[in-house]
Protein backbone atom coordinates (compact mmCIF):
# COMPACT_ATOMS: atom_id res chain seq x y z
CA UNK A 1 0.00 0.00 0.00
CA UNK A 2 1.41 3.26 -1.07
CA UNK A 3 0.94 6.56 0.81
CA UNK A 4 0.39 9.59 -1.29
CA UNK A 5 1.12 13.10 0.50
CA UNK A 6 -1.01 14.72 2.07
CA UNK A 7 -2.98 17.84 0.50
CA UNK A 8 -2.92 20.14 3.48
CA UNK A 9 0.41 21.37 3.34
CA UNK A 10 -0.17 22.58 -0.31
CA UNK A 11 -3.41 24.06 0.74
CA UNK A 12 -1.94 25.75 3.28
CA UNK A 13 0.58 27.15 1.46
CA UNK A 14 -2.33 27.97 -1.52
CA UNK A 15 -4.21 30.01 1.65
CA UNK A 16 -0.99 31.78 2.99
CA UNK A 17 -0.10 32.84 -0.90
CA UNK A 18 -4.04 34.17 -1.28
CA UNK A 19 -3.76 36.21 2.40
CA UNK A 20 -0.41 38.18 1.31
CA UNK A 21 -1.66 38.67 -1.73
CA UNK A 22 -5.22 40.47 -0.79
CA UNK A 23 -2.93 44.09 1.08
CA UNK A 24 -1.95 44.23 -2.39
CA UNK A 25 -4.65 43.31 -4.30
CA UNK A 26 -6.43 46.42 -2.38
CA UNK A 27 -3.91 48.93 -2.81
CA UNK A 28 -3.95 47.96 -6.48
CA UNK A 29 -7.54 48.82 -6.04
CA UNK A 30 -7.04 52.33 -3.98
CA UNK A 31 -4.33 53.14 -6.32
CA UNK A 32 -6.98 53.16 -9.50
CA UNK A 33 -9.63 55.12 -7.20
CA UNK A 34 -7.19 57.58 -6.69
CA UNK A 35 -5.89 58.22 -9.84
CA UNK A 36 -9.81 58.10 -10.97
CA UNK A 37 -10.34 60.97 -8.51
CA UNK A 38 -7.21 62.61 -9.42
CA UNK A 39 -8.18 62.73 -13.17
CA UNK A 40 -11.98 64.00 -12.45
CA UNK A 41 -9.79 66.64 -10.25
CA UNK A 42 -8.37 67.69 -13.32
CA UNK A 43 -10.87 68.57 -15.53
CA UNK A 44 -12.13 70.88 -12.89
CA UNK A 45 -9.08 72.93 -13.43
CA UNK A 46 -7.46 74.89 -16.50
CA UNK A 47 -4.63 72.65 -18.36
CA UNK A 48 -1.08 73.74 -19.32
CA UNK A 49 -1.09 75.60 -22.15
CA UNK A 50 -4.36 76.95 -22.47
CA UNK A 51 -4.13 80.96 -22.79
CA UNK A 52 -5.86 83.04 -19.86
CA UNK A 53 -8.60 83.84 -22.18
CA UNK A 54 -9.93 80.14 -22.52
CA UNK A 55 -9.51 79.82 -18.77
CA UNK A 56 -11.52 82.95 -18.29
CA UNK A 57 -14.31 81.96 -20.29
CA UNK A 58 -14.17 78.34 -18.95
CA UNK A 59 -13.94 79.42 -15.16
CA UNK A 60 -14.92 83.14 -15.27
CA UNK A 61 -13.08 85.96 -13.35
CA UNK A 62 -10.80 85.10 -11.11
CA UNK A 63 -11.16 86.11 -7.20
CA UNK A 64 -8.04 87.63 -7.35
CA UNK A 65 -5.45 88.25 -10.03
CA UNK A 66 -1.61 88.32 -8.91
CA UNK A 67 0.79 90.34 -11.50
CA UNK A 68 3.47 88.57 -13.22
CA UNK A 69 6.86 88.98 -11.97
CA UNK A 70 10.60 87.44 -12.66
CA UNK A 71 11.70 86.25 -16.21
CA UNK A 72 9.64 84.88 -17.57
CA UNK A 73 7.06 86.56 -16.24
CA UNK A 74 4.84 84.35 -13.95
CA UNK A 75 1.39 85.58 -12.59
CA UNK A 76 -1.49 83.35 -11.02
CA UNK A 77 -5.24 83.54 -10.65
CA UNK A 78 -6.51 83.09 -7.47
CA UNK A 79 -9.92 81.13 -7.77
CA UNK A 80 -12.15 79.55 -4.85
CA UNK A 81 -11.07 75.69 -5.40
CA UNK A 82 -7.77 76.46 -7.24
CA UNK A 83 -4.62 78.79 -8.08
CA UNK A 84 -3.52 78.71 -12.14
CA UNK A 85 -0.03 79.98 -12.66
CA UNK A 86 0.84 81.06 -15.94
CA UNK A 87 3.95 81.83 -17.87
CA UNK A 88 3.20 84.66 -20.09
CA UNK A 89 -0.19 84.05 -21.30
CA UNK A 90 -0.18 80.48 -21.22
CA UNK A 91 -0.73 78.18 -18.41
CA UNK A 92 2.01 76.57 -16.40
CA UNK A 93 0.22 74.62 -13.98
CA UNK A 94 -2.90 74.44 -12.11
CA UNK A 95 -3.26 73.05 -8.32
CA UNK A 96 -6.39 72.59 -6.07
CA UNK A 97 -6.70 75.09 -3.19
CA UNK A 98 -6.07 73.21 0.24
CA UNK A 99 -7.08 75.82 3.13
Amino acid sequence: MSQGVSPRPFLALAAALLLAAAPALHADRLLIESVEAAEASADARPRHGQSMDQVRHRFGDPDEEVPAVGEPPISRWEYSDFTVYFEHDRVLRAVTRRD
